[in-house]
């Protein structure tokens, strides 16, 4: 094969390799220049930025405000039993209809009050969970000073005055929390935070439960 041939394929070969190349260059390079748009797109149409002056209004804002009174899609929150705990202006004492009453509910709340509450409360709710376990331990064998660190002992749930409390309470307390408690609100739906109440008033009926509590067919089968 002539020498000019094969000269030439080369140089072909090394020119192909351009166009590659320097589109490798550019994606891994940041540029300020705007990018190349073949179909103008709404990407590069006219807008006004967040915090800037728009002279079409009165204010000069062109982040406009809220209406006053609008309300976001499944936020209403009208119903003061469900989302609150609260019924007529006091604490509720019943499941909101909205939430099943079967054992169904009462294992969920289980499982998510092993989760979230167990860790403190405890898994009987006698406040003596492995991270107020921990705390405390870390707290009474201090070699010096905790520099300002406390910890509040966790909540017995089978204290008197909170043994007592109603569902809806219990409920509104998961919710925004109370004292050093946190409130878990933002990480528990409104239907897990009344299953957990459901299962924190079984844990403490538990405690307190008597032979009479129990349906007449079923207690034969404690005497055995």
């Amino acid at each position: 094969m002539p020498r000019i041939i094969i000269y030439s394929v080369m140089v072909l070969l090394m020119l192909a390799l351009i166009p590659p190349v320097v589109a490798a260059r550019v994606r891994a390079s940041p540029s300020p220049n705007r990018p190349i748009h073949i179909i103008q797109d709404m990407d590069i149409q006219a807008k006004f930025k967040p915090q800037t002056l728009n002279p079409i209004y009165a204010d000069q804002r062109a982040m406009r405000p809220e209406v006053v009174g609008a309300v976001a899609r499944g936020e209403t929150f009208l119903d003061t039993h469900l989302e609150n705990g609260v019924v007529d202006g006091g604490w509720a004492t019943s499941l909101p209809d909205a939430v099943a009453r079967d054992l169904e509910t009462v294992e969920r709340g289980r499982q998510r009050y092993n989760i979230y509450c167990a860790p403190c409360h405890g898994w009987n709710g006698a406040g003596n969970g492995p991270v107020n376990q921990r705390a405390l331990d870390l707290m009474n064998n201090a070699d010096g000073p905790p520099d300002g660190t406390s910890w509040t002992q966790a909540r017995n749930l089978h204290d008197p005055g909170w043994s007592e409390q109603p569902i809806g309470q219990i409920y509104n307390t998961i919710t925004n929390g109370k004292n050093s408690m946190a409130g878990y609100g933002s990480q528990v739906v409104v239907a897990d935070r009344w299953a957990i109440a459901l299962y924190v008033k079984a844990l403490q009926r538990s405690q307190n439960a008597t032979l009479q509590d129990v349906p007449a067919d079923q207690r034969s089968e404690l005497n055995r």
